[in-house]
């Protein structure tokens, strides 16, 4: 092959090469340039250049490559996380705000609390002037400590979330389990038992059903709070604490808070209920709930024990409207609670004779204002034969007479640079003797004060600090005191 074969091939080649390596179609100007260069540089004679230019214009130009589309860019997500289909052609998404997800048309969210104290008990020495039956207030000869739960147990939610044939539709699990061991003798919540190998106890304390609107409001099928000191125990700010702490010996899963010191315990009772929708701030409730029975929590009280007709409770709420930017909130509330308490008859244990009876009625008001970082709760009630501490507690005497009780607490709080909170409550529970009744020992008033500091460390973990001191009155004049140290923290998720 002789060189200048040679040159001409290689030049081809490079030719080819060069117009492969630019991504570019072999155009005439293109080779040309080439071609041009090639000459300019040597590597091509005079003679060959004109060769080559001769044999590319005889040759066929090369196909024109296809033109391709540029692809679209995609579409961002509506959601950092993908969907995830199902097999009944719904998607799995997260929620915009909380910790569950979407599944198919189902909300469904997970919620939650965690708490634990660090509480020291200073009690009353015992003697005959210091016993108060049904008083709330601890005697004992040595401080106690305990590492246990506050007023409120931990606690475990799931909700789930929907809408069918128009209606909103929620379904709700409460678990409530307690950090200490318990004996197990009356529930979850039963007295404690600090010894070693032993079980706390789950308080399944909610499970229901809501089925509304908001312009029809909403039914409630199922376990939770009553109306009748609902709101007093919501608002309680030891509700996040500990308040008193009867059994601080032997630590149960839950203190008492101001339960008894100011309110009754409104209780998670089985009802059928509904609440109206809210017109100009302003809505209703009523229901029909599991009667309780009449209790002797003192030893000095009558039992009533016939069940034949429903508690009902009902409820008036209202909350003034306001502004987007307004700094002042008022909500006011009233509800009433009604029992017939009736007798089983004395071979049953009740005091009274069969089918005899005490209606037990009470009657609940309160009110809550804020103004910016400032806080303000008044509360008050006043019944006959509802008892103290709990619904019913010694609601009748031995020989089966009414009862009449009354209580309030009042509560300021304020918050400083928003994390800071301050707070302190006084209350008082009265329960009267029955007309022609002597009983020295019973219980006559339960009452405390308290005080509360609280520091949001997150968004999650508050940081809790009280001092709490308890006073329990008989009739006859014994008087029992006890100091209660508490601090500790509690996590809502």
């Amino acid at each position: 092959m002789t060189s200048r074969t040679t040159r001409m091939m290689l030049s081809s080649a490079l030719i080819g090469g060069a117009i492969l390596s630019a991504g570019m179609p072999a155009s005439a100007d293109t080779t040309d340039d080439l071609l041009l260069k090639l000459l300019n540089k040597g590597i091509l004679t005079k003679a060959e250049y004109n060769e080559l230019k001769k044999r590319k214009a005889t040759e066929a130009p090369p196909p024109k490559p296809p033109v391709v589309a540029a692809a679209p860019a995609p579409a961002p997500p509506p959601s950092t996380v993908a969907a995830v289909p199902t097999e009944s052609g719904g998607f799995v998404r997260m929620m915009d705000k909380g910790i569950g997800l979407h599944v198919g048309d189902v909300d469904l969210s997970f919620s939650g609390e965690i708490n634990g104290f660090y509480v020291n008990n200073s009690p009353d020495t015992p003697t005959p002037r210091k016993v108060v039956h049904g008083g709330l207030a601890s005697t004992g000869y040595d401080n106690s400590s305990a590492v246990r739960n506050g007023l409120l147990p931990g606690n475990f939610n799931i909700d789930l979330k929907t809408v069918q044939e128009g209606l909103d539709i929620g379904v709700h699990f409460g678990f409530y389990p307690g950090l200490n061991n318990v004996t197990q003798v009356g529930g979850a919540n039963s007295p404690g038992s600090p010894q070693a190998l032993g079980t706390s106890g789950i308080d399944f304390r909610q499970q229901y059903v809501t089925v509304g609107r908001s312009d029809i409001g909403t039914f409630k099928v199922g376990r939770d709070i009553g109306f009748f000191g609902g709101e007093a125990i919501l608002n309680d700010f030891t509700l996040f604490g500990v308040g008193s702490a009867a059994g601080n010996i032997a630590p149960s899963n839950t203190s008492l808070g101001r339960i008894g010191l100011g309110y009754i315990y409104a209780d998670w009772i089985p009802q059928i209920s509904y609440t109206s929708p809210s017109f100009k701030g302003l809505t209703a409730g009523v229901g029909i709930f599991q009667p309780f029975d009449a209790v002797n929590f003192s030893g000095d009280s009558a039992v009533l024990s016939a069940n034949n007709e429903p508690q009902i409770q009902t409820k008036l709420a209202y909350t003034l409207p306001r502004g987007k930017d307004d700094l002042f909130k008022l909500s006011l509330w009233t509800n009433f609670v009604t029992q017939d308490l009736k007798s089983r008859g004395i071979e049953a244990g009740d005091t009274l004779p069969v089918g005899k009876s005490k209606r037990g009625w009470g009657v609940d008001f309160g009110a809550k204002a804020d103004y910016g970082p400032a806080e303000l709760v008044a509360y008050g009630y006043v019944g006959e034969s509802i008892g103290s501490t709990g619904l019913f507690f010694d609601a009748v005497s031995r020989t089966g007479r009414m009862r009449s009780s009354d209580g309030f607490y009042v509560q300021g709080s304020y918050t400083f640079f928003k994390k800071l909170t301050f707070s302190g409550s006084y209350g008082l529970s009265h329960l009267d003797l029955a007309k022609g009744e002597d009983t020295p020992l019973l219980l006559k008033d339960n009452e405390s004060y308290a005080f509360g500091l609280k520091y949001g460390l997150t968004s999650w973990v508050n940081l809790i600090g009280e001092f709490t001191h308890t006073t329990a009155t008989a009739h006859g004049g014994n008087q029992a005191d006890d100091d209660t140290f508490t601090i500790g923290a509690i996590t809502f998720f």
